[in-house]
């Protein structure tokens, strides 16, 4: 107990340091009377022994203090430079002292400091990605006292020092060729490890590989990530895509400059292919050959289909569709082979048309059989296995199917000339092979075999045989009435199988012995002149002599001998041939006579007159006589006649002359008469129809004779036709159509082409111009020569006349071009042509979107809602547009405030107007209201403004029942002193909000438990202790924790009490918090006793409040205030007593010896109070506690001292904050004792060297509660802030 002197008045102003004035100061319990070492004369923290304070000890305390810090958080950059200062430590030293810093600690290697300055510089480079809070020590001394140590937090802020990583690489995907537009084919993701902005992360596609020209429309990203396919895939086309991905942040400062970063990826498609394609023959068409009578199984050819679903490459199987053929095909490997026994000869054509199906094993895509046929021609080639076979028939009325014959018979007359056949045969032979298969020879065997001779020597095939005499002497009737030969037909290919033999028997005829005689006395002959040697002239004048043998044999001579130097005749046979063929002259000799003497064996003569007529041949050509040179005027007709001989037999053909005009480019313009060889021409002659430059018309007349062979002589009859101005101009066609941009002053706009058939340049010249007419002078036309009768007119606009198509009406001019022929001194006729030229519009116009797409919509939040949500329409008056949609900015509204960037991924505006939902995350709570700005683009536009107006699309989501009620996070700690506690008052309050709207979002507080944690750690539970009272405020709901039934003071503890909130629609969301309210126990009231009567207390009361609230920091609760009798325990003749609690916000509370060390350390205050009549300070008159301690210390001060103090305590005796508990300040039971005094200047200015605790008593609070983060609860945010004290 501390007292202080009751001689000393309470209304004194002034303090003296006379002993003699105020008295001595004793010490209980025989302790010296030394002021100097008050506090320490106690012989224990919470001795109950009473001191008694002099006044004269006012001046008097006044020893060295500690400095100490009032700083517990600082902030450094993480790109902060090494070397550059970091952060500066500052700490008081109310007694001025010099002071010497110094940092400590596992993570104080990053920084170095200024041990006299207390400037910290960065050592060690940073990483908030790595560590984003540092611990260090620091350390301060003044040199007087023990340093001063405190735990000292750094954060490290956040700069955009990272790039976005894409995560989960490589990505890789597998697409169907046949996925539908607009799916979503890969989601990639890309982490930025910064913070704000910086970690906001944005994706384009780059570049699409292959051919990024022609493909990169084909994909396209959305904000979250997701790739899209713009368009169709084709297998064919391409099997794989690789798109290179860029994720870029959004940005921030780093080394103070705005910084972008960006990093990419590669994402790799893959497209499969799936079976919509039929297979395919390769190498078509097939064809191939096989040998008739070849071994079963033999190839003739392999056949290739093959998968056009390259990526599929189904198996393939192969059938013969054909029926009824001797092939068969492997169904695996497509090769073709012979089934049965090939007879090319059986078969109704050796080329065999096979139709052979290719099957794919599986079912196409639709669910159909892929399949495909192609024709394969298979040719049997022959085999020589057949020989010639003879039959008894005449072509062509044979049937070789019927058995062949080897047996004929015929008949002869004997002695019949050389080459006479047998007669009464009909023999015919066969082979049925093909071309060189079916060759063979015939010769004939036998005794007679030498008297004959068979014809044809060789056959191919089928042919007709004839035997010949070929010895007439030795068919003799006198020798054998009968010779019997064989003809063998010989297959020289056959050697096996090579002959068939036919026996030819032949009957002969006798004849009788007569003179000689011809059947003619006189023969009349005739030759061709120029015959060549050997030309028979009578091939078989014959004498006739019936004998036989020799008798019967005639020779035959000619006469006279000088015949015999042009004619001769064979001896044998009788006939006469030409010798000398070149003394054949008609000209020269028509007519020759002769003998013809026929002698047979007996030398009987026998003559005929031969008169030889020389043929006229034509050999003569026909001869024109004079040339044919012709100059006429175009216009006119030309007539002329060809003068021509030969010198045949006159009266022949051979002399007779025709006359014919000969195919020509002119030969259809005349007519000759083909026996006069008088030409003229059909008509007039026309010189624009000549090609030739000098007008000539070549006719070639040739002039023939009517011989055998016909002769003929060519003759050119040259016109030349002069040119006459008699054409007019022509256009090449019949009307022209040309376009031209609107607005494109002097632009070409075509060409009109026309010619002039005259042939000279001065009667062929054109020019050209506009006829006067409706736009005619919008256009000039030019003329130009092309080539000879050949000029363009090249129309244009002119370059003063600006077209506008928006106003034109119609869109096109109807022009009338003039062509004119100006020859010299004739002006020649006028053509005109109708020229229609359009005016194309140009994309000048920018595009409208119309309002009607533009109205409100609304979307149902948490993803309930997927897909489009409504489509933009635009127009533009231009008629060749491109129109796309972009998104110029996402605008996110909560209410009529701005929600930040919450909603800037929910909604994807697509270039086609869809808008859709983009995200699952839509969430009301954050946003209510999202505003897209948009605007349409035409891509053709070519001048002018290519955007619309910037427009907007506002979306309404809509709420619903999703969020549960969550509590916001308390900032203060809960006090309660039982004592003083009636029913009602309010300890504690709860604030809880709902971020759904109505009755969604209304909230309902109760008690769900409370338990008292005791000291000692027993728990003990509750009923019906508090209630709580629920009101709106804002958009939030407080709950008001209340007393609901008297508390039992002696409990020490905390009491955990669990609040429920409860939303107001179905399906109801409920939450929990756990309040911790700490019990003040009586252990801690404090016994003020006081000189003045009760009365003059309680009229001061505010002011003692005021000046108790300065000296301690500390909430002063009074109990009670009631007089004393007793006086005993001190020398103080104390009239009154006031018992109170001395609590801070944050828990902890006074026990009197650090009231008494309070007061003492600052002189003012102390003074203050002794003129209010403070006299003693001691325990309340309750149980003293059984440990010393401060109520209320907790962990978060390491040394156990009391973080309101700024003192060294012993932490044993503690309120009890656990580790689970919220270090908060309080508004709470105690709020209603605090001291709200009016102000007293003249007690502030007395109190302004009091200050304990730096700059303000906040700062020192924070700094306490500040070293340790709450521990996290369900719904309440792990952030706090303390309140004033």
């Amino acid at each position: 107990m501390v007292d202080i002197c009751a001689d000393t008045p309470p209304a004194r102003s002034s303090v003296t340091s006379s002993p003699a004035a105020i008295g001595g100061l004793r010490t209980v319990s025989g302790e010296a009377p030394d002021g100097t070492r008050l506090a320490g004369r106690l012989p224990g923290r919470m001795a109950l022994r009473s001191l008694m304070l002099l006044p004269f000890l006012l001046t008097a305390v006044s020893g060295n203090t500690a400095p100490f810090f009032n700083m517990t958080l600082v902030h450094v950059p993480e790109d902060l430079e090494l070397g550059h200062q970091a952060f500066q430590l500052t700490a008081i030293d109310l007694d001025g002292d010099p002071l010497t810093y110094g940092i400590d600690g596992a993570e104080s290697f990053y920084f170095s400091v200024d041990a006299q300055t207390g400037n910290v510089t960065l050592k060690n480079s940073l990483d908030r990605e790595a560590q984003a809070k540092l611990t260090i020590t620091v350390r301060v001394s003044d040199g007087k006292n023990e340093a001063v140590s405190r735990k000292l937090t750094v954060i490290v802020d956040d700069r955009n020092d990272n790039a976005p990583v894409f995560q989960h690489l490589p990505y890789e995907a597998i697409v169907p060729e046949d996925m539908q537009p607009n799916s979503i084919i890969y989601t990639v993701f890309a982490n930025d490890s910064d913070t704000g902005n910086s970690s906001k992360v944005s994706y384009s596609i780059e570049e699409v590989i292959p051919d990024n020209a022609k493909n990169h429309w084909l994909f396209y990203i959305l904000p979250n990530g997701s790739v899209v396919l713009n368009g169709s895939l084709d297998y064919a086309n391409n099997t794989f895509y690789q798109l290179k991905i860029i994720a870029k942040d959004g940005g921030g400062l780093l080394h103070n400059v705005l910084t972008f970063q960006q990093s990419s990826t590669y994402l790799s498609l893959t497209i499969r292919d799936l079976p919509n394609l039929d297979p395919r023959f390769l190498n078509e068409p097939y064809s191939g050959s096989v040998p008739e009578n070849c071994a079963l199984g033999t190839t003739v050819l392999t056949v290739t289909a093959m998968d056009r679903d390259t990526g599929v490459n189904d198996e393939i199987s192969y059938s013969i569709t054909s029926a009824s053929v001797t092939f068969a095909i492997n169904a695996t490997t497509g090769t073709i082979t012979v089934s049965g026994p090939l007879d090319r000869e059986q078969l109704p054509s050796e080329e065999v048309l096979l139709e052979v199906m290719a099957r794919e094993k599986h079912l196409d895509i639709h669910g159909r059989v892929a399949q495909a046929s192609t024709l394969v021609t298979v040719v049997v080639t022959d085999v020589n296995d057949n020989k010639p076979q003879f039959y008894h028939c005449s072509l062509p009325n044979c049937n070789f199917s019927t058995d062949a014959q080897n047996s004929f018979r015929g008949s002869i007359i004997e002695h019949s000339s050389s080459r006479l056949p047998v007669s009464n045969l009909s023999i015919v032979t066969h082979d049925p092979d093909k071309g060189i298969n079916s060759n063979y020879e015939l010769y004939l065997q036998g005794s007679s075999a030498s008297a004959f001779t068979v014809s044809p020597a060789k056959i191919t095939g089928t042919g007709e045989v004839q035997l010949l005499v070929q010895d007439p002497s030795a068919v003799d009737y006198e020798i054998s009435h009968v010779m019997v030969v064989q003809i063998v037909a010989n297959d020289m290919g056959n050697p096996a199988d090579c002959c068939s033999t036919a026996t030819v028997t032949i009957d002969l005829i006798d004849s009788n012995d007569h003179i000689p005689e011809f059947p003619q006395s006189t023969y009349n002959l005739s030759v061709m002149e120029n015959s060549p040697d050997g030309t028979v002239i009578a091939p078989n004048i014959t004498a006739y002599d019936p004998d036989s043998g020799v008798l019967g044999q005639i020779t035959y001579q000619l006469l006279p001998q000088s015949i015999h130097e042009i004619f001769m005749v064979n001896a044998t046979t009788g006939a006469v041939l030409v010798k000398n063929g070149s003394l054949l002259d008609r000209e020269t000799r028509s007519i020759y006579y002769a003998n013809l003497q026929a002698k047979d064996g007996g030398n009987l003569v026998g003559t005929t007159v031969l008169e030889i007529t020389v043929l006229d041949d034509n050999d003569m050509t026909p001869i024109v006589t004079g040339s044919y040179f012709i100059s006429v005027e175009e216009g006119q007709n030309v007539s002329t006649q060809i003068q021509a001989i030969d010198n045949d037999e006159p009266g022949n053909p051979n002399s007779k002359v025709g006359f014919r005009i000969l195919p020509g480019p002119f030969s259809n313009n005349f007519t000759i008469n083909e026996i006069t060889g008088e030409m003229h021409s059909k008509e007039p002659l026309d010189r624009e129809a000549l090609e030739d430059e000098r007008g000539q018309m070549v006719v070639t007349v040739e002039v023939y004779d009517h011989g055998v062979p016909q002769l003929s002589t060519l003759v050119n009859v040259t016109i030349t036709v002069g040119d006459v101005n008699d054409n007019a101009p022509v256009f090449l066609n019949q009307s022209y159509e040309f376009s031209v941009f609107e607005d494109s002053p002097g632009s070409f706009v075509g060409e009109v082409e026309a010619t002039d058939a005259d042939r000279t340049e001065i009667n062929s010249r054109i020019s050209f111009q506009l006829q006067r007419g409706s736009g005619s002078s919008n256009f000039l036309i030019r003329s130009s020569y092309l080539a000879s009768g050949h000029y363009s007119g090249q129309l244009s606009v002119d370059p003063d006349v600006s077209l506008d198509y928006d106003t034109l009406q119609p869109k096109f001019f109807s022009l009338v071009v003039l062509a004119e022929n100006t020859a010299a001194d004739n002006v020649g006729d006028t053509a005109n042509v109708s020229v229609v030229v359009h005016i194309l519009d140009v994309n000048d116009e920018p595009p409208t979107i119309l309002p009607a797409s533009l109205q409100d919509v609304h979307v149902s939040e948490n993803g309930t809602q997927q897909g489009l949500v409504c489509t933009l329409v635009t127009s533009d008056p231009d008629t060749n547009h491109s129109l796309v949609f972009e998104e110029l900015a996402v605008a996110c509204f909560k209410g009529a405030s701005s929600a930040g960037d919450v909603c800037w991924d929910w909604f994807v505006l697509t270039p086609n107007g869809s808008v859709l939902v983009n995200s699952s995350d839509i969430d009301y709570e954050l946003c209510d209201e999202v505003v897209l700005t948009l605007r349409a683009e035409d891509l053709y536009t070519e001048k002018g403004n290519r955007y619309s107006q910037n427009e907007t699309l506002r979306i309404l989501i809509t709420d619903v029942n999703d969020n549960t009620p969550v509590f916001k996070p308390i900032s203060e700690t809960f006090v309660v002193v039982p004592e003083i506690s009636v029913v009602d008052l309010q300890v504690a309050t709860v604030t809880a909000t709902d971020a759904d709207s109505g009755r969604r979002g209304a909230i309902t507080f109760s008690i769900a438990s409370v338990v008292l944690v005791q000291d000692n750690g027993v728990s003990q539970p509750f009923e019906n202790l508090f209630k709580v009272v629920t009101t709106a405020k804002d958009d939030s709901y407080v709950g008001s924790i209340q007393v609901a039934s008297n508390l039992d003071g002696s409990l020490k503890g905390q009491y955990h009490v669990t609040v429920e909130a409860r939303d107001g629609e179905e399906p109801v969301h409920v939450a929990q918090t756990v309040l911790t309210i700490f019990t003040v126990d009586q252990s801690y009231r404090v016994r003020l006793q006081f000189v003045t009567t009760v009365d003059e207390v309680q009229s001061n009361l505010e002011n003692i409040k005021v000046a108790l609230t300065s000296a301690t920091k500390a909430g002063v609760y009074v109990v009670t205030i009631q007089g004393l009798e007793d006086t005993r325990a001190s020398q103080v003749e104390a009239k009154s007593v006031m018992e109170a609690y001395f609590v801070y916000s944050n828990g902890t509370a006074l026990e009197v010896n650090q009231l008494s060390v309070l007061i003492q350390s600052d002189p003012l205050i102390l003074a203050e109070l002794v003129k209010l009549g403070l006299a003693v300070i001691g325990p309340g008159e309750v149980v003293k506690p059984t440990r010393a301690g401060i109520p209320g210390t907790n962990q978060y001060n390491a040394e156990g001292a009391n973080p309101m103090l700024n003192l060294s305590l012993d932490p044993s005796h503690d309120l009890g904050f656990h580790e689970d508990s919220l270090s908060v300040a309080s508004v709470n039971s105690l709020d209603e004792n605090t001291v709200n005094a009016p102000e007293d200047k003249n007690l502030k200015a007395k109190q302004g060297n009091a200050q304990l605790t730096g700059p303000s008593d906040e700062e020192a609070l924070v700094a306490a509660l500040n070293l340790k983060e709450p521990t996290k609860m369900a719904y309440i945010n792990t952030t706090f802030t303390t309140t004033d004290l």
